[in-house]
Formats: C-alpha cells, sequence, structure tokens
C-alpha cells in the first residue's frame, strides 16, 4: 500500500479513535504530501519521494524536541517525542548498525576505497542504499570509520 493511501486510512482510524496528538500528526504528514506533489507537479510519488518526505517531518520533530529541552518544556517535547514515534512507523524497517556496517564494507569493497578521500564515492553510494533505513549521522560515523577518517 503507497504512503498516501496508508495516511488516508489511518486519518479516518485517527478520527475515530479521538486520539489527537495521532490525529494532528497524521494531518501534517498529508500535508505535506499534497504539498510535495502540487509542488513537483506529479500524481504518484515514489518510495524515494515518500522517504524524503517523512525523513523532512523527523528532522524537524528532532529540532523540536531540542529546542524544547533547551526551553526547560518537557511536556512539549514530550508530544515532539510522540509525533517522532508515529511518523517513524511510516519508515522502511530500521536496520542495525551491524547491518548497516555489513551495507557499507561492501560498497568500500565495489568501490575500491581505501583511504578518506574515497569518502564522497562510499557516501553517496551508502546514503541511497540506506536512506530511510537508519540516520544519515550513523552513515556518516561509520563510513569515517571504515576508511581511517
Amino acid at each position: 500500500m503507497a504512503l498516501t493511501e496508508k495516511i488516508n486510512e489511518d486519518l479516518k482510524t485517527a478520527m475515530k479513535s479521538g486520539d489527537q496528538v495521532l490525529l494532528n500528526t497524521i494531518r501534517s504528514i498529508r500535508a505535506q504530501i499534497i504539498e510535495f506533489t502540487k509542488r513537483g507537479g506529479k500524481n504518484d510519488l515514489s518510495q524515494d519521494d515518500e522517504i524524503t518526505i517523512l525523513l523532512s517531518a523527523i528532522k524537524k520533530r528532532k529540532e523540536s524536541i531540542e529546542m524544547y529541552e533547551k526551553g526547560g518544556r518537557t511536556d512539549l517535547a514530550e508530544q515532539e517525542r510522540r509525533e517522532l514515534e508515529i511518523i517513524s512507523a511510516y519508515l522502511p524497517r530500521q536496520i542495525t548498525r551491524e547491518e548497516a556496517e555489513t551495507i557499507i564494507e561492501s560498497i568500500i569493497k565495489q568501490v575500491g576505497a581505501t583511504t578518506s578521500r574515497d569518502f564522497g564515492k562510499v557516501m553517496s553510494l551508502a546514503m541511497k542504499e540506506l536512506k530511510g533505513k537508519i540516520d544519515g549521522n550513523i552513515v556518516q560515523e561509520i563510513v569515517k570509520l571504515k576508511l581511517g577518517n
């Protein structure tokens, strides 16, 4: 099932449940999808587009959590965490660090990378492979470690 269809189904369920955080979060994702399709002129989203939208929403929530915690607003930070969990559920299954290391090692062998100068080549292929499956900062950390940075 495409993300748009899943969001629309979950929106109906959230309306019936009365859970306002869930309802508002799903509405915000739906609004981002609509905005993205209008901006791009596409009716159908690719899986890459869907992941991009979700990752953007997750990034906003993480930044908000950080700001609220600095401001001492733990109540708002907790709400953002709940929204983050809801959005994360729509992403593909997250892989472990060990699985990511294995994939990155195979990319390094495939490219023939040996030094830190090959960082860009490895990183671009790794992000294509792992986008939405693991945090990009972790990918960057692993690549640096494997290339000896």
